[in-house]
């Protein structure tokens, strides 16, 4: 066991004997107040939940590469900034990042990360850009599987261009028609791109093994975590984000919107068959799965747009991640105003929205009473504010938002570049001025 390991053992002592109250105990409650909030009661108080595994690591004194190529010091950091902080909920392992081992061999050109591509103590960067061209819309809605594998990995991966060499999959319809295209693994270049799968798979097998039981250990400690899956969002942000781009997503509206939408449909379609009902097994009750909107907030597309591609796809994926028995928290980026109606369409008391510069108020006024609201405290506020301004926040927004109960407070932004003792203002805040 690492000095860290007893160190958090003797922290949660402390919190023990603060509290006079098993890590147990404490955990119950936490999850029961924030259960309260999603069910649209009023709990013993407002519920805090943070997250922001680049915040974690920095809190903890290490640079972002952290996230990338030391997953058990991200792993502590995590721990060691919930323990300290002690909000109700903290964001789980799943916000952690990737095994920058693997992306290093495999050649990722569709993200910049530190200690990678990026210097270890920036965030990382996302690499847009027209992965999927126009003319390959039937290619991708006829076979999502084939044209993944032969045009889009070869094009985000260095080193899997080879792929683009294979032959279709769909017509190897049987035993005796694979012999034919075998020659092709054969080659020169199809050799290294097959190793380097093999030891990226194995650097990223080593990554999950460090993070797995993430959520297992917190629980012991006395804190839940904020998430088990990630369901994804509309399938239109799928296609803006991974394969058009902005550009080529927003021109597709109107050059080619009959295409657009049957990708819309081929994604949500491949969702549904991968997707698995809640394990009741697991602990965590409900069972939470985060999700986002991206180009569909205010700034992004007509009300028009957003009725015809945005808001069909979304609405069958929260009604479908529902169905499967779990609570969708959908973090709505930027300013969602005019989008809140849509949610009253959606199952009253199953679904939280996350809101990062939404006016609350508003927000309160249309789905108070219909869904559990989550937000906002400004990640500017908590990057170059005091203490003192983040505590006043609070209170308005406990005023706000937090009347009737069906609220829950967190940052309205990425954690990344906060103070820690604003972040620990907010938490604080919660529970001295956000009692019912």
């Amino acid at each position: 066991m690492s000095a860290f390991d007893d160190s958090a053992k003797k922290e949660i002592g402390r919190l023990e004997d603060r509290s006079r109250k098993s890590a147990d105990q404490l955990y119950q409650e936490r999850e029961k107040r924030v259960r309260d909030a999603i069910d649209l009661k009023e709990p013993d108080r407002v519920p805090v939940i943070i997250g922001g595994a680049n915040f974690a690591v920095r809190y903890a004194g290490l640079p972002a590469a952290a996230l990338y190529y030391d997953p058990a010091s991200a792993r502590s950091a995590l721990r060691k900034t919930i323990i300290e902080l002690e909000p109700d909920m903290g964001g789980g392992a799943g916000t952690l990042a990737a095994s920058g081992v693997a992306l290093d061999i495999l050649g990722m050109k569709q993200l910049l990360w530190p200690g990678g591509s990026l210097p270890a103590d920036v965030s990382h960067e996302f690499v847009e850009t027209e992965y999927m061209r126009e003319e390959e819309y039937d290619l991708f809605i006829t076979d999502p599987t084939d044209f993944i594998l032969r045009y889009y990995l070869p094009r985000v991966f260095e080193s899997l261009r080879p792929f683009s060499s294979l032959e279709p999959i769909m017509p190897i319809q049987n035993s005796n028609a694979f012999p034919s295209v075998l020659h092709l693994f054969g080659t020169p270049e199809m050799g290294p791109a097959l190793e380097t799968l093999r030891r990226a798979g194995q650097e990223q097998e080593k990554w999950r093994r460090s993070m797995w039981d993430f959520e297992d250990e917190m629980a012991r400690l006395g804190f839940p975590l904020s998430s088990h899956i990630s369901f994804g969002g509309a399938p239109f942000d799928a296609i803006s984000d991974y394969l058009r781009g902005m550009r080529g997503s927003m021109l597709d509206m109107y050059r080619r919107p009959e295409k657009l939408l049957a990708a819309c449909e081929t994604i949500m379609d491949w969702r549904l068959a991968r997707t698995s009902p809640a394990d009741p097994g697991r602990i965590g009750n409900p069972k939470r799965a985060s999700g986002a909107i991206l180009r569909g907030s205010d700034g992004f597309m007509s009300k028009a747009q957003f009725d015809k591609f945005y808001w069909p796809g979304l609405k069958r994926t929260m009604q479908s991640v529902i169905g499967f028995g779990f609570v969708p928290i959908l973090y709505c980026e930027g300013t969602c105003n005019s989008r809140l109606e849509y949610f009253l369409e959606l199952p009253k008391g199953k679904f939280v929205l996350y809101f990062d510069e939404t006016d609350m108020g508003l927000a309160k006024r249309v789905l108070g009473g219909h869904c559990c609201i989550m937000g906002n405290v400004p990640a500017s506020l908590l990057s170059v504010g005091s203490p003192a301004q983040i505590e006043e926040y609070c209170r308005n927004l406990f005023l706000v938002a937090g009347k009737g109960g069906g609220f829950i407070l967190s940052h309205g932004g990425f954690l990344d570049d906060a103070q820690p003792k604003n972040v620990k203002a907010m938490v604080d805040s919660a529970k001295k001025y956000g009692r019912y």
